[in-house]
Protein backbone atom coordinates (compact mmCIF):
# COMPACT_ATOMS: atom_id res chain seq x y z
CA UNK A 1 0.00 0.00 0.00
CA UNK A 2 1.24 3.50 -1.09
CA UNK A 3 0.31 5.80 1.55
CA UNK A 4 2.76 8.72 0.12
CA UNK A 5 -0.53 10.36 -1.84
CA UNK A 6 -1.82 10.16 1.64
CA UNK A 7 0.99 12.02 3.24
CA UNK A 8 0.68 14.61 0.63
CA UNK A 9 -2.68 15.30 1.44
CA UNK A 10 -1.96 16.01 5.45
CA UNK A 11 0.76 18.10 4.36
CA UNK A 12 -1.34 20.33 2.03
CA UNK A 13 -3.68 20.46 4.89
CA UNK A 14 -1.16 21.29 6.91
CA UNK A 15 0.26 24.06 4.82
CA UNK A 16 -3.13 25.71 4.29
CA UNK A 17 -3.91 25.60 8.61
CA UNK A 18 -0.47 26.92 8.37
CA UNK A 19 -1.00 29.87 6.24
CA UNK A 20 -4.56 30.60 7.68
CA UNK A 21 -2.88 30.39 11.35
CA UNK A 22 -0.47 33.29 9.93
CA UNK A 23 -3.08 35.30 8.63
CA UNK A 24 -4.82 35.00 11.82
CA UNK A 25 -1.68 35.97 13.98
CA UNK A 26 -1.68 39.11 11.56
CA UNK A 27 -5.26 39.86 11.99
CA UNK A 28 -4.91 39.56 15.91
CA UNK A 29 -1.50 42.16 15.70
CA UNK A 30 -3.43 44.20 14.00
CA UNK A 31 -6.71 44.33 15.89
CA UNK A 32 -4.28 44.34 19.03
CA UNK A 33 -3.03 47.96 18.00
CA UNK A 34 -6.21 49.14 16.63
CA UNK A 35 -7.40 48.08 20.26
CA UNK A 36 -4.47 49.99 22.07
CA UNK A 37 -5.04 53.13 19.78
CA UNK A 38 -8.75 52.99 20.60
CA UNK A 39 -8.11 52.76 24.43
CA UNK A 40 -5.19 55.86 24.02
CA UNK A 41 -8.05 57.75 22.36
CA UNK A 42 -10.41 56.92 25.27
CA UNK A 43 -8.14 58.09 27.90
CA UNK A 44 -7.47 61.60 25.65
CA UNK A 45 -10.95 61.82 25.73
CA UNK A 46 -11.38 61.75 29.76
CA UNK A 47 -8.56 64.10 30.31
CA UNK A 48 -10.33 66.52 28.08
CA UNK A 49 -13.47 65.68 29.34
CA UNK A 50 -12.36 66.17 33.08
CA UNK A 51 -10.26 69.62 31.94
CA UNK A 52 -13.08 71.46 30.16
CA UNK A 53 -15.23 70.51 33.11
CA UNK A 54 -12.62 71.67 35.84
CA UNK A 55 -12.61 74.77 33.78
CA UNK A 56 -16.12 75.22 33.10
CA UNK A 57 -16.77 77.51 36.27
CA UNK A 58 -13.91 79.56 34.59
CA UNK A 59 -16.47 80.70 31.83
CA UNK A 60 -18.84 83.57 31.90
CA UNK A 61 -22.18 82.14 31.73
CA UNK A 62 -24.27 82.85 28.16
CA UNK A 63 -27.23 84.49 28.70
CA UNK A 64 -29.65 83.75 25.70
CA UNK A 65 -31.33 86.09 23.81
CA UNK A 66 -34.21 87.64 25.36
CA UNK A 67 -37.82 87.45 23.34
CA UNK A 68 -38.43 90.52 21.15
CA UNK A 69 -40.88 92.40 24.09
CA UNK A 70 -39.93 95.85 25.85
CA UNK A 71 -40.80 94.08 29.15
CA UNK A 72 -38.14 91.52 29.56
CA UNK A 73 -35.48 94.09 29.91
CA UNK A 74 -37.55 95.64 32.91
CA UNK A 75 -38.29 92.36 34.39
CA UNK A 76 -34.86 91.64 34.53
CA UNK A 77 -34.12 94.71 35.95
CA UNK A 78 -36.40 94.28 38.69
CA UNK A 79 -35.23 90.92 39.52
CA UNK A 80 -31.56 92.59 39.82
CA UNK A 81 -33.38 95.12 41.95
CA UNK A 82 -34.85 92.49 44.00
CA UNK A 83 -33.51 91.21 47.44
CA UNK A 84 -35.33 87.99 47.26
CA UNK A 85 -38.09 85.84 44.99
CA UNK A 86 -41.00 87.88 42.86
CA UNK A 87 -44.43 86.94 42.33
CA UNK A 88 -46.16 87.84 38.86
CA UNK A 89 -48.17 90.70 40.89
CA UNK A 90 -45.27 92.27 41.77
CA UNK A 91 -43.31 92.24 38.67
CA UNK A 92 -46.41 93.64 37.29
CA UNK A 93 -45.93 96.92 39.40
CA UNK A 94 -42.43 97.14 39.40
CA UNK A 95 -43.19 97.66 35.17
CA UNK A 96 -46.18 100.55 36.22
CA UNK A 97 -48.44 97.64 34.77
CA UNK A 98 -51.78 98.29 36.31
CA UNK A 99 -52.52 95.15 38.63
CA UNK A 100 -55.30 93.91 36.74
CA UNK A 101 -55.71 90.01 36.53
CA UNK A 102 -54.98 90.49 32.64
CA UNK A 103 -51.66 92.15 33.41
CA UNK A 104 -50.90 89.82 36.24
CA UNK A 105 -51.64 86.73 33.65
CA UNK A 106 -49.81 88.49 31.15
CA UNK A 107 -46.65 88.97 33.07
CA UNK A 108 -46.74 85.57 34.87
CA UNK A 109 -46.43 83.88 31.24
CA UNK A 110 -43.47 86.57 30.74
CA UNK A 111 -41.63 84.71 33.76
CA UNK A 112 -42.50 81.40 32.81
CA UNK A 113 -40.82 82.35 29.33
CA UNK A 114 -38.23 83.58 31.18
CA UNK A 115 -37.71 80.16 33.29
CA UNK A 116 -37.54 77.94 30.02
CA UNK A 117 -34.82 80.09 28.40
CA UNK A 118 -32.72 79.24 32.00
CA UNK A 119 -32.98 83.02 32.99
CA UNK A 120 -34.92 82.91 36.51
CA UNK A 121 -35.82 79.92 38.31
CA UNK A 122 -39.58 79.17 39.69
CA UNK A 123 -38.19 79.35 43.36
CA UNK A 124 -41.88 78.08 44.62
CA UNK A 125 -45.80 77.91 43.64
CA UNK A 126 -46.20 81.64 42.04
CA UNK A 127 -42.64 82.99 43.03
CA UNK A 128 -40.01 83.58 40.82
CA UNK A 129 -35.91 84.58 41.14
CA UNK A 130 -33.25 85.28 38.93
CA UNK A 131 -30.89 82.38 38.23
CA UNK A 132 -27.71 82.18 39.91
Amino acid sequence: MNIQPLLDALDLQADAARALADDLRAQIDDLQTKLREAEMHLEHLAITRKTVTSLADRLPAVVPDLPEHPDYPRILAAFNHATGPLRAKDVCEALGHQVLPKNVEGTRAKLKRLVKLGILTKADTGNFARKQ
